[in-house]
This record gives structure tokens, C-alpha cells and sequence, in this order.
């Protein structure tokens, strides 16, 4: 049986779903085991077509001025587009602050249509990390801000690149599996490089639906990782571990039959993310509060701006489907987003309960 370290998944990782009511400003509060103040925090509108995918971290600061030096909140970046981190506009609704079990929406305006938007549904998918408190690292050639959650296996950093291919600390101490990108002051791509996939260094882009290709940095170490941005502009980066029982990082190939491929994650996901690497195909997510039973339908895709999407929100097509089980997932349908035939897939998960917990407590099915 696979044993954890972390018998609650809840105090470092929790999903929250809520209906916006337009008040200005709005605490929301989490529903898990444990209390999460969030370090991390990605939220969507799933109502609404053309909104953004919105991450915002406690390194920069939730209401701090963006880099470019303007009003809007800092930190804010979308998934779904190259923008600098003065996007979203505050008309259109901010996280201010991260609370001791939640975070504060701050509509910002009349519209809201990013984080509390009156009648609309949201969600938020949260990570802890350190509380906001950051040190210094000098472990690589460039030095760089780190704030890091080892037992979680997460790490949030920023530098400064100096235009030439080079490493920085990311504060782990232990070797990441992932690690992604953004340039904060000006705008460009959310790069994700990873050594999943054959051993050596691949990359995709978390806002494009392209294949992976290969990429000539090395493999990261338990201190440092290679980047490279020839205009030397300033970074954050966000570096992931895998954590038995509470988090896994890995890939599988598709059998492109309605019985789809089995993934084993070693615990029940809360949250999972797939990626088709050997094809065109969209970052879908699927969530146990959005679907409390299976089949898991509901998705959204970080790198669009598309409203939520599937059978049990429209009545429409089942596509893309998969189950969450006791020990991770299984893929329902035959399709290219998450289970076309001979093609590898990348998928990040985060557990809702470990399979077996420290004290060799078994976790149930839903």
C-alpha cells in the first residue's frame, strides 16, 4: 500500500466553488478539512464565455502595483493569454487579499465578470506555499526570490534573467518534475518544461494547445533550473514535485477506445489537468466539486477563455470524459484531449485523499 506524509490534502491544496453576488468587497471562505490561507490562486468564471483564467500569487501581493508600474492589481496574469500582469482591468474584478481559510474578491467596478460577478459561477483552485513569506536564494547564477511549501512540493520564484541561457534557485531542495514560466513585466507565453516525457527536457505552453517539442536546457537539480529569455526580463515561476499521496506529475498513452487508458496516482484527485503532447489539443481540467460524481464532464481549459463545457452543464456532447477514482482516474471516451490512440498524454493531479493514509486508512470510491 502507498503510505503519505500528508494525511490532508486540504491544507495545502482545495477547491472552491461559489455563485458571485456582485458585493464589493466579498470574503469567501474554503469548505475543506483543514484551513488554507492560499499562496496561489487560480480562479474562473464558468458562466461566461471570453473570461480569463486568473492566477495571482502572495509573492508579488494580491493588491500590490503590477511591474509595469501602473493601478491595476499585481499579479494578476491570465493562462489563457501572453498578457503582462496588469491583466485582468480591476473593473472587472480582483483578489485583493488571502485570508486565514479563503481569499477576498474585490469586484472592482460594476461588471465583476473575473471573480464575483452577481448570479455568475466560479471557481478557484488553490494552493498553499508558504504564507506569503519569502527569502533569498543565491543557488544559481542569477539570484532569485523563492517562497516555498517543501512538504507539498511546491515552490513559487522570481528573478530577473539576464538574457542568456542560465540557472536559478528554485528553493525545493529536491528535483522538480515541472516547472513553468512567466515573464511578468511584458507579455509572452506561460513556458512549462519538464523532463516526463523522454528523459531529456521538452517544453509546452500552458495558454497554446501545441505538441511538446524538445528544448535544449538541462535537467533541473535539487536546487537549480536552466532558463533562458534574451530580453532579460523579469520572471516568476511556479516549480512542482511529486508528493506520494498528494500529488503526481506524469504522463500515459491513450487507447483510443471508450474504455479508456487507467492512470494511477496513488490517491483520490481533487484536481486534474491533461495535456495531449503528441497532438493540437486543449489543457483540459476536471475537479471533484464541480463534478461531486462520476462521470467527470465539466470541464474548462486553461488555455481558452471558454465558458465551462460538457454533458451535465449543456446537455451536449460527452467528450473528453473521465472517471476519478479511489487511486486516480480513467478515461471514458475516445477522443484527442484525453485519450487519443497512441498518443502520450502529460496530466498533473492533486489529491482530494490519499489511497491509504499514514495510519493505513483506506480511502473510499465515489
Amino acid at each position: 500500500m502507498a503510505y503519505t506524509t500528508i494525511d490532508d490534502p486540504s491544507a495545502h491544496f482545495q477547491v472552491l466553488t461559489y455563485t458571485g453576488n456582485g458585493s464589493n468587497p466579498r470574503n469567501l471562505t474554503n469548505d475543506g478539512n483543514s484551513n488554507l490561507k492560499p499562496d496561489l490562486i487560480w480562479t474562473k468564471n464558468r458562466t461566461d464565455a471570453g473570461t480569463n483564467n486568473v492566477l495571482t500569487n502572495s509573492t508579488v501581493g494580491f493588491d500590490a502595483p503590477n511591474s509595469n508600474g501602473g493601478s491595476n492589481a499585481g499579479g494578476h496574469m491570465s493562462t489563457d493569454s501572453v498578457g503582462a500582469e496588469n491583466t485582468p482591468q480591476a473593473t472587472y474584478g480582483y483578489i485583493s487579499a488571502h485570508l486565514t481559510d479563503g481569499f477576498t474578491a474585490a469586484a472592482g467596478g460594476t461588471n465583476g465578470d473575473t471573480m464575483n460577478a452577481n448570479g455568475k459561477n466560479f471557481v478557484a483552485w488553490q494552493w498553499k506555499v508558504n504564507g506569503g513569506t519569502t527569502s533569498s536564494n543565491s543557488d544559481g547564477s542569477i539570484a532569485s526570490t523563492v517562497q516555498v511549501n517543501a512538504t507539498a512540493g511546491i515552490s513559487m520564484f522570481t528573478f530577473t534573467a539576464d538574457g542568456t541561457t542560465t540557472s536559478t534557485g528554485h528553493g525545493l531542495g529536491s528535483k522538480p518534475d515541472l516547472v513553468i514560466f512567466k515573464s511578468r513585466n511584458v507579455g509572452g507565453g506561460f513556458l512549462m518544461i519538464t523532463d516526463l516525457l523522454d528523459g531529456g527536457m521538452d517544453y509546452l505552453y500552458l495558454n497554446l494547445p501545441n505538441a511538446s517539442s524538445s528544448i535544449a536546457y538541462g535537467v533541473p537539480t535539487s536546487t537549480v533550473v536552466e532558463y533562458n529569455d534574451n530580453n532579460g526580463n523579469t520572471q516568476i515561476a511556479y516549480a512542482f514535485k511529486n508528493i506520494q499521496g498528494y500529488s503526481k506529475f506524469g504522463t500515459y498513452y491513450g487507447n483510443g477506445i471508450a474504455d479508456g487508458t487507467f492512470v494511477y496516482c496513488g490517491f483520490k484527485p481533487a484536481f486534474v489537468m491533461v495535456k495531449n503532447t503528441g497532438s493540437s489539443e486543449p489543457w483540459v481540467i476536471f475537479d471533484t466539486k464541480r463534478n461531486p460524481h462520476n462521470v467527470s464532464d465539466l470541464k474548462l481549459v486553461a488555455n481558452s477563455t471558454d465558458a465551462e463545457n460538457g454533458h451535465s452543464a449543456t446537455g451536449g456532447s460527452s467528450y473528453n470524459n473521465i472517471d476519478i477514482l479511489s487511486t486516480g482516474f480513467k478515461c471514458r471516451t475516445n477522443n484527442g484531449a484525453t485519450n487519443e490512440s497512441n498518443k502520450r498524454f502529460l496530466f498533473m493531479a492533486f489529491a482530494e485523499s490519499p489511497f491509504v493514509s499514514s495510519e493505513g486508512v483506506p480511502t473510499t470510491a465515489r
